[in-house]
């Protein structure tokens, strides 16, 4: 999935943000290759969303660069970060689908509402997308409230393909599922990504699906990036924050701060 391109298609470097006292991010640094898939591992509220929301421009670092096929993008401008944003597509963790559109009307939404597409085209593009990941033009017309989790976890991948994106992102794209389910989905993530030659980057703590998924994986904690390798070194990483990640082990580096009742 990967090529020999030497200017990475994200570049990120000293990457820092917090929210009042509290430092998220603390000096993050990772690339991702252009047509790579790079999952970012680490347990719940180590900042892993909020690096996501940095590199798409939804939150402003204090500090830090993020480089987009080598461009600078923190502090764009209005026009320029929308330009930017045609490069990306983002499946999110609750999928985030509008009750109120039927199922066609959400996969399309972005090629009407944001790159103004007539809705007969862009319906016949939804219904194409939709097909590729195993919906058919029965479930089109329907609404979300009227889907399976695992279904509508299908449709907000196809959103995410609608427009053809160079950049996707998956925010926990398993959370929720059952374990079949989850192995669906981990493999339409990998088509979809195959047959677009999309760059893919994932946040999860789920090891299972970032196995599968990931040429490289990268953990964080306390801010930064403590190990980052290929997806077939990291049982023997030698890290001993990803051993214990990796182990679900109570015991070690990572102390979960517990209240005494």
């Amino acid at each position: 999935m990967t090529n020999a391109d030497s200017t990475p298609k994200i570049s990120v470097q000293d990457l820092r943000k917090s929210f009042g006292r509290k430092r998220v991010l603390d000096g993050v640094d990772i690339d991702c290759a252009t047509g790579e898939s790079l999952v970012v591992i680490g347990g719940s509220g180590v900042g892993k969303s909020v690096l996501i929301k940095c590199i798409l421009g939804l939150l402003q670092p204090e500090a830090g660069s993020i480089r987009i096929d080598g461009e600078q993008t923190v502090g764009l401008g209005r026009a320029e970060r929308e330009r930017l944003m045609q490069k990306f597509g983002m499946l999110f963790q609750g999928g985030a689908l509008f009750d109120s559109l039927s199922v066609w009307e959400n996969v399309a939404f972005g090629l009407i509402q944001g790159r103004g597409m007539e809705r007969r085209a862009a319906r016949e593009i939804a219904l194409a997308k939709l097909a590729s990941v195993g919906l058919g033009l029965e479930v089109a017309q329907l609404r979300p409230a009227e889907l399976s989790g695992g279904m509508q976890k299908r449709v907000a991948l196809a959103r995410a393909i609608a427009a053809e994106p160079e950049v996707i992102f998956f925010d926990e794209p398993t959370t929720g599922l059952d374990p079949i389910m989850a192995d669906v989905i981990n493999d339409l993530i990998i088509k979809c990504v195959r047959e677009l030659g999309a760059t893919a980057v994932s946040i999860t703590h789920d090891l299972v699906s970032a196995r599968k998924i990931a040429d490289r994986i990268a953990m964080l904690f306390a801010g930064r990036i403590v190990w980052h390798g290929p997806t077939a070194e990291i049982d023997r990483s030698g890290n001993p924050f990803v051993d214990q990640f990796i182990n679900g082990r109570a015991e070690g580096p990572i102390q979960m701060e517990i209240r005494a009742a």
